[in-house]
């Protein structure tokens, strides 16, 4: 039996990873198998078998399913930001210029958003959805969700914004909804793919939103 001071043995493969490195391993397997299939492909086993891990890892490291699902929470915003940040360095890169710059990145987040990182996306929005339901995953919903608020009232903040953080509230708001539409909307299969252009437009219609006198 698996206890914390025995989990459960590495196997050959993509498995024989170091301990601290699986519980990255666990939720991006768990992130891939809701993009895949939704939440009902969700589960302890389901996440062992597609990760090559031994029987029972899943459930050592996350003992419930909403612990799982906070995993993949804190995976999602940790990956987020990092698209975020660019470099993948540990701070924020510096803040744009102007507000042309400022929609010239934020128009590419949206394109890698809508094209590489489609899968992981289309994955946000259903967890996130579950959190609806259970009230216990809100608060690990929530602490997600704050680091890549505060990234962005930075930056509304060097452009100007009066209140940043609720300029922030705004534009995350809008950037999901977007998203969203892009991704799983009525008129989603039928658009052409994403234009890197368009989207920077659309972005600079945002940020100037997020950016007016109240």
């Amino acid at each position: 039996m698996s206890t914390p001071e025995n989990p459960p043995p590495a196997a050959a493969g993509p498995a024989a990873v170091p301990a601290a490195d699986r519980r990255t391993l666990i939720a991006d397997t768990a992130i891939a198998l809701v993009a895949a299939g939704g939440l009902r492909g969700l589960t302890h086993r389901a996440v062992d078998g597609a990760a090559a891990l031994p029987a029972g890892s899943t459930s050592y490291y996350f003992r419930t399913r909403t612990a799982l699902i906070g995993a993949c929470y804190r995976r999602l915003a940790e990956l987020d930001l990092a698209d975020l940040d660019g470099d993948g360095s540990a701070h924020p890169p510096p803040a744009p210029a102007d507000r042309d710059a400022a929609a010239r990145m934020l128009g590419a987040l949206l394109h890698e958003w809508l094209t590489r990182g489609r899968e992981r996306q289309l994955a946000r929005f259903e967890l996130s959805l579950e959190a609806a339901r259970n009230p216990e995953l809100e608060p690990a919903l929530r602490q997600a969700g704050l680091a890549a608020r505060a990234r962005a009232a930075g930056v509304l903040a060097a452009l100007g914004a009066p209140r940043p953080a609720e300029s922030a509230e705004l534009l995350a708001a809008w950037t999901d909804g977007l998203l969203y539409d892009r991704l799983a909307g009525a008129l989603a299969h039928s658009r052409p793919g994403p234009d890197p252009a368009e989207l920077t437009a659309a972005a600079r219609r945002m940020l100037d939103a997020a950016l007016a006198p109240a």
